[in-house]
């Protein structure tokens, strides 16, 4: 079986190095170049003895991610990497212990638990959204951000951690966040970060996130006041054997839910409104289609679910900028696919942003066209992948579509939406982050 090894078509260690200061900076475009000279799976060489199988075929994808699932497992870059800053919650453990969290934590994300916090985070984006000036440019970005981490506290705490520990948690949640991307991006500097004490001062940092939380965990357990939010339900949650989870794993579920939870967020929500901003047609859509909604006063799990057009809106921006826009896992033994051989321990990396722009899966790959999910997303389940696929698919995949359709809808009805950019920019971190979205907004009369 091992020669066929060589069928993967190989781009060179020398390759790599010559470009790894713009690959630093914007992988994406060398990804790209590789598919396009390689064919839709490529073997790349970063070290002497260490190679990454890059993919953009979205039947491998599923093959990975659902119908061989048991063979692969998360790559050290979440088992590892990001653990120490993170710990060991349902994003970044593996087998048994993930099994026995996600078995746990997915009734809190049911749809009818998360309708008791759709008013809550209602009130979180529209106090937001006043921070918005008519007339002028400004970054979209800061405020979808902060009302994507405003969405998560409220949605877990309600009302019981103040503003200051609020702030310090985003600024340590992002901070952490850009450290990994350089530990990742720069892996020849790895001495270098250990003995400069520069991953120590991050990990003190992390060490002041677990300190807030577990003060506000205190602080509700002590209170013994109720608000049916998240933390509510983390709490409450018992295992099969009738105990509950123990303090550091409740802490690291809250940090990975606000590290999950915000970013990729924030990242829709800013290129969702650049893209309305360059497609006004489709704003009106929107807008002709909520006010017909908001005629029938309906609660607001049922205002979300009729929001058909936003809807389309999200899922079309979710193609063209996957938030998570890599998905990586390592295989247990030895794997075949459709002749291509992966031998025990291969690191495979699924480009999710090539994928979502196939030219062999997608119309018009590069064009903005939300009419394509108009019978919704599952039309497209074997080649569209935001929240991922399989068993591993994001847990918080609704709550997030809940919140993104509120945060649309509340900024069409208010604003028109003017492009204060030439084409939309983006800065692949460890999410694909927008870059640059500024835009103009007019008050609706």
């Amino acid at each position: 079986m091992k020669e066929k090894e060589n069928n993967i078509p190989e781009v060179s260690l020398a390759k790599f190095l010559k470009h790894s200061a713009n690959i630093l900076k914007n992988p994406l475009p060398f990804h790209k170049k590789n598919f396009e000279e390689k064919g839709d799976t490529f073997r790349l060489k970063i070290g002497f003895s260490k190679s990454v199988i890059f993919s953009r075929d979205a039947a491998l994808v599923e093959y990975v991610l659902q119908k061989n699932q048991k063979n692969f497992v998360k790559s050290e870059i979440q088992t590892k990497d990001l653990v120490k800053y993170v710990g060991k919650g349902l994003l970044t453990s593996e087998g048994e212990h993930w099994k026995k969290q996600r078995k746990l934590i997915q009734p809190a994300f049911h749809k009818k638990q998360l309708a008791n916090l759709l008013d809550s985070i209602k009130e979180a984006i529209c106090a937001e959204y006043e921070k918005i000036e008519t007339g002028k440019g400004i970054d979209i970005f800061p405020i979808m951000n902060d009302l994507a981490f405003q969405t998560v506290v409220k949605s877990l705490f309600s009302s019981a951690a103040n503003q200051t520990e609020i702030n310090r948690l985003q600024y340590i949640t992002e901070a952490t966040q850009q450290m990994l991307v350089k530990e990742l991006r720069q892996p020849y500097l790895g001495w270098w970060f250990s003995l400069s004490g520069k991953i120590d001062s991050y990990l003190q940092l992390t060490e002041e996130a677990r300190s807030i939380l577990r003060t506000i965990v205190h602080e509700r357990q002590a209170s013994g006041n109720r608000y049916d939010d998240l933390l509510d339900m983390l709490l409450d949650a018992k295992y099969d054997d009738g105990n509950f989870m123990d303090e550091e794993q409740l802490i690291d579920e809250i940090l990975i839910l606000f590290t999950a939870g915000h970013e990729t967020t924030s990242n829709s929500l800013t290129f969702t409104a650049q893209l309305l901003a360059l497609n006004p047609e489709w704003q009106e859509k929107i807008y002709e289609e909520i006010s017909a909604i908001k005629e029938e006063k309906l609660d607001l799990m049922s205002y979300v679910t009729k929001c058909q057009i936003t809807q389309q809106v999200i899922e079309e921006s979710m193609r063209l900028y996957p938030p998570a826009y890599f998905i990586d896992r390592v295989n247990l033994e030895e794997d075949e696919f459709e002749g291509k051989y992966f031998e025990p321990g291969s690191n495979l990396l699924f480009s999710i942003h090539e994928v979502h722009r196939h030219p062999d899966l997608w119309e018009d790959p590069d064009a903005f066209k939300p009419e394509r999910f108009a019978e919704g997303g599952r039309k497209y389940s074997s080649q569209y992948f935001p929240f991922g696929a399989g068993p591993r698919k994001c847990i918080g995949n609704n709550f997030a579509m809940f919140e993104m359709i509120i945060a649309v809808t509340e900024l069409v009805s208010q604003y028109k939406i003017l492009p204060g950019f030439d084409e939309i920019d983006i800065k692949p971190l460890i999410t694909l982050k927008p870059k640059n979205a500024i835009l103009k907004f007019q008050s609706r009369p």
